[in-house]
């Protein structure tokens, strides 16, 4: 990936909702090629998309929480991603070497909230569960560092 492109991401990154005129000032770039550059990014799906930054608290969700899973039964088929895809609570679920066989990243209203999404996901999914209640959140959705990263074997 080239430099101005890398500028480019972390700039999205920083703020989605930049426009392209911004970001030819940032980059120094004219408008039609910084268009041009953001339109190929997302083409190879370096750019996926583009969401706002919501506040849970104001929405009355405070309470962040990390669930652990492992299966009950460890012959049984891997498909807890499938039957827990429609609990709105599980804001992620990323697969991990260890213990456990996912990290679910939830987000509820109380800890009864917690406690019942829980009991679906220990039923729904036939698994056991360890969960971490977040207490405060200093940063996130932080902006990768991609100066000097190597290009992937199966970029352009």
């Amino acid at each position: 990936m080239e430099e101005i492109d890398r500028r480019i991401v972390m700039l999205l990154a920083e703020d989605g909702r930049m426009s392209f005129t911004e970001l030819a000032r940032e980059t120094g770039l004219s408008v039609s090629a910084v268009h041009q550059r953001v339109r190929r990014l997302e083409k190879r799906g370096v750019l996926r998309g583009y969401a706002a930054i919501i506040d849970y608290d104001a929405i009355g969700l405070p309470l962040t929480a990390f669930v652990s899973i492992k299966p009950i039964d460890p012959a049984a088929p891997d498909d807890a991603p499938d039957r827990l895809s429609h609990l709105t609570a599980i804001e992620a679920c990323h697969s991990v070497a260890g213990d456990e066989s996912y990290i679910l990243k939830v987000r509820v209203a109380s800890p009864v909230g917690l406690e019942e999404l829980l009991q679906q996901i220990r039923a729904l999914a036939n698994v056991s569960t360890r969960t971490t209640v977040v207490l405060s959140t200093p940063y996130e959705h932080r902006a990768p560092d991609v100066k000097g990263t190597a290009e992937p074997p199966d970029a352009e």
